[in-house]
């Protein structure tokens, strides 16, 4: 894998030979990939922020037939921190749920509600087959989808979800099973 370059593409969510370290990393350990779901996967949460806060908007029409100025007051803080939070989270998902494919193994680590975290890892020794899945309209034209790391025997297999350029990850980390394979 000595012929790859550098490369962050998408926001961070494809990046060829980082310069990152995680938790679990072991002395002679390189990263050679990063991925996070595509940035368009973020536009929907966007959408519903939109749509939030015009439904705020028009409400306060007719809200002051009814309520006083500061009641009106208290349910426009309450609902822009509401729609505020409910975009920062959005986000914040996007960013934690990564895809570590290392020199040795491949590192899943899905953060769940910012309060659980669940790391999976499997050693490339273990990797029986990738699956790269790619279908529909936006998938295609956006160049996402999914990639699918089916281990031996009873581990856990490793999903990426939405994740650019899938073909290409399920092709790094072949060469990397080849590769750890020749090793072996």
């Amino acid at each position: 894998m000595d012929d790859l370059q550098t490369s962050h593409k998408l926001f961070h969510s494809f990046c060829i030979k980082p310069a990152t370290r995680f938790d679990t990393q072991g002395v002679d350990e390189e990263v050679i990939l990063v991925l996070r779901a595509h940035p368009v996967t973020l536009v929907p949460i966007l959408i519903n922020g939109l749509v939030l806060f015009f439904i705020l908007f028009f409400t306060n029409f007719f809200f002051p037939s009814f309520l006083t100025l500061s009641q009106i007051l208290f349910i426009n803080v309450f609902f822009l921190v509401f729609i505020g939070n409910y975009l920062w989270f959005g986000f914040l998902n996007w960013y934690f749920n990564v895809g570590i494919i290392t020199n040795k193994g491949i590192v899943d680590v899905d953060f769940n509600l910012i309060i659980y975290k669940e790391t999976t890892y499997t050693l490339l020794s273990h990797v029986e087959d990738v699956t790269a899945k790619s279908g529909g309209f936006f998938e295609s034209v956006f160049d996402f989808g999914n990639l699918f790391i089916q281990t031996a025997g009873t581990e856990r297999n490793t999903e990426f979800l939405n994740i650019p350029h899938p073909s290409s990850a399920a092709k790094i980390i072949n060469a990397l099973v080849q590769k750890e394979d020749t090793h072996v």
